[in-house]
C-alpha cells in the first residue's frame, strides 16, 4: 500500500554524510508499507494521499532512556527532598527504589500492566515513537521476568515500538543486604540466562554507583549479559565518578547515561569509543542537582543523546521536547545538537541508527507533523510543544487523532 504525503512545508532531519541539520523543502514522501521509499517532487503513483496541511515534518523522537514499569508513585519523596533529604537518605530510610520494589511485588500482573501501559500511552502524544523500557522494581526471578513480559505484552498491544532492558542490578533488595553476592549469583546464574533463552531483553543495565554496583561487580554482569547475546549499557558516574564510563568502553557498552559526574578520563574513554553518552537533564531538574556538561563531552568528540529518565522517584517527565529544553539552558547544548540527540544519536543509543532516527529513504516511516516554522519552536514552546503536534506516524500508520 503505497502512501503519499504531499502538501508538506519543510522536512527537517539530520544527515548523515555532512553531520548537520537538514531541511528538504518542496519534496513530497512516499511509504510503501512500514518504511519511506522516496522522498521527492516527482511522485506519482500511489494508493492514499495524505495531506500534511503544509505542517514541518521530523523523525519520530526515540526515548533511550525510561523506567516505566512500576505501581504507585513516590510523591511523598519529592517533599521529603525539600526536607533536605538526599538520594541516599531517602534510600536508608526505605524509600527510593526500595519503596517501588515492594510496591511492584504486591501487585497483580493485571495492575502492574494496566499500570505500565498508562505510564507509556502519553508518550506517544508527545511525539516518541520508540522507547527504551527497563525493569528494576522487582528484583526477584519472578519479578523481573514478570516485568519483562509486561512490556512485551505493551510492546504488542501499542503502536509504538519498546526495547527492553533487563536491570535487575537497579539496587541490592532488602532480603540480600547482607548477601550481595548471592544477588549477583541470582542476576548471573538464574535471570540473565532465563530472559535470554525465552528472547525478553535486548539490552542488560546495571545501577553502577557507590552504594549500589560497584566497579568490579558491574563488569562481571555486564560480561555475564554479553555471554548471553545481551547488550550491555550502564548508569554510570551519576552521583560520583567511579569510572563507570570507562567501563563502559572496556565492555563495549552501547550507552552510558547520567554522567554528572565524569571526569576527563571519563570524558576521553567516550570519545575513544562507539559508547552513545545519555544525558538526562530531566533528573538534574527535578532533583534540584547538578546538571551533565553536554558542551564538554560534544567538544571532547562524545556522541551525545538526550532520554527522560522517566521513573516514579527520581524524575515524571515524558517530554521530550521539555527535555530539548533542559539541555539547552543547563547542558550547554545547541539546538541541532539536542535535535540530533533526540533523533539520530537516540537511535544509536538503541542500536537502531540504520533504520529510525531519519526522515531518509530506506527508513522507518515514523514522522511528526508539527504546526511550527521551524524547529527552534520545539524547545521554545516546550511544556506545550504537544499541541503543537498534528499528527504523528509510526512505521507508516497514523497513530494519533
Amino acid at each position: 500500500m503505497l502512501k503519499k504525503i504531499t502538501n508538506i512545508s519543510n522536512i527537517v532531519t539530520w544527515d548523515k554524510a555532512s553531520d548537520s541539520l537538514k531541511i528538504i523543502s518542496n519534496n513530497d514522501i512516499l511509504i510503501n508499507n512500514d518504511k519511506i521509499v522516496k522522498i521527492s517532487s516527482e511522485i506519482e503513483e500511489f494508493d492514499i494521499l495524505i495531506d500534511a496541511n503544509n505542517h514541518l515534518i521530523t523523525p519520530g523522537f526515540i526515548d533511550s532512556h525510561t523506567h516505566p514499569v512500576f505501581v504507585n508513585n513516590r510523591s511523598n519523596e519529592f517533599i521529603m527532598r525539600l526536607d533536605n533529604k538526599n538520594y541516599t537518605d531517602i534510600f536508608n530510610s526505605g524509600g527510593g527504589i526500595h519503596s517501588s520494589i515492594r510496591n511492584l511485588r504486591k501487585a497483580s500482573f493485571d495492575e502492574l500492566y494496566e499500570s505500565a501501559l498508562n505510564n507509556i500511552r502519553p508518550f506517544i502524544n508527545n511525539g516518541t515513537t520508540s522507547l527504551e523500557t527497563k525493569t528494576g522494581y522487582g528484583l526477584t526471578f519472578k519479578d523481573e521476568i514478570r516485568s519483562l513480559e509486561i512490556i512485551k505484552k505493551i510492546n504488542n498491544d501499542l503502536e509504538i515500538d519498546l526495547y527492553p532492558t533487563f536491570l535487575g542490578a537497579h539496587a541490592v533488595p532488602a532480603e540480600f543486604s547482607n548477601k550481595k553476592d548471592e544477588f549477583i549469583k541470582l542476576i548471573c546464574n538464574e535471570m540473565i540466562p532465563e530472559i535470554s533463552k525465552n528472547k525478553l531483553a535486548i539490552f542488560c543495565d546495571v545501577f553502577c554507583e557507590e552504594g549500589y554496583f560497584n566497579i568490579e561487580e558491574s563488569e562481571q554482569i555486564l560480561e555475564t549479559a554479553k555471554s548471553y547475546n545481551l547488550v550491555p549499557r550502564i548508569h554510570a558516574d551519576e552521583f560520583k565518578y567511579s569510572g563507570g564510563a570507562e567501563l563502559a568502553k572496556k565492555v563495549g557498552a552501547i550507552s552510558a547515561d547520567h554522567l554528572m559526574a565524569i571526569n576527563d578520563d571519563g570524558i576521553k574513554a567516550l570519545a575513544s569509543s562507539k559508547v552513545v553518552g545519555t544525558l538526562l537533564p530531566g533528573t538534574s531538574f527535578f532533583l534540584n542537582k547538578s546538571y551533565a556538561n553536554g558542551r564538554k563531552l560534544i567538544d571532547n568528540g562524545c556522541q551525545i543523546c538526550l532520554a527522560t529518565d522517566f521513573n516514579p522517584g527520581t524524575c515524571t517527565i515524558k517530554s521530550l521536547p521539555i527535555i530539548m529544553f533542559l539541555s539547552m539552558y543547563f547542558c550547554g547544548m545547541k539546538l541541532d545538537e539536542s535535535f540530533k540527540a533526540i533523533t539520530y544519536n537516540a537511535a544509536k543509543a538503541i542500536g537502531q541508527e540504520s533504520r529510525l532516527g531519519l526522515v531518509k529513504e530506506g527508513y522507518n516511516a515514523d514522522l511528526i507533523f508539527w504546526d511550527i516554522e521551524s524547529i527552534e519552536e520545539i524547545p521554545y514552546w516546550f511544556d506545550s510543544a504537544v499541541n503543537k503536534i498534528k499528527k504523528i506516524i509510526k512505521s507508516g500508520e497514523i497513530i494519533n487523532q
